[in-house]
């Protein structure tokens, strides 16, 4: 079985329902073994464009988990508070 992670690439457009929506994630992470590898903000683009200036990365122990927690009735409720909040791309991998 191979790792997952998922990445989202965001910009906030409401900082008080971004915290909000932050604030919430990790609850719905717990069940499927998510961990918080990082956040962080763009300093520089080196090569090509990046429209987002800021990042996710989750790391969770396989795809299905990753699917899982996308798809959860928890993670399902947070959905309209991050459309308020940001402009979000989310994108899983499998490494």
């Amino acid at each position: 079985m191979s790792a997952a992670y998922v990445v989202g690439h965001i910009t906030v457009r409401d900082p008080d329902r971004w915290d909000e929506y932050r604030t919430r994630v990790p609850q719905t992470l717990e069940p499927w073994s998510g961990e918080l590898v990082f956040r962080g903000t763009q300093v520089a683009v080196l090569a090509g464009e990046c429209t987002h200036p800021d990042i996710v990365v989750i790391r969770f122990p396989t795809v299905a988990a990753a699917e899982g927690w996308f798809s959860s009735a928890a993670y399902q409720a947070l959905i309209p508070i991050r459309h308020q909040a940001a402009d979000v791309t989310l994108v899983s991998y499998e490494v």
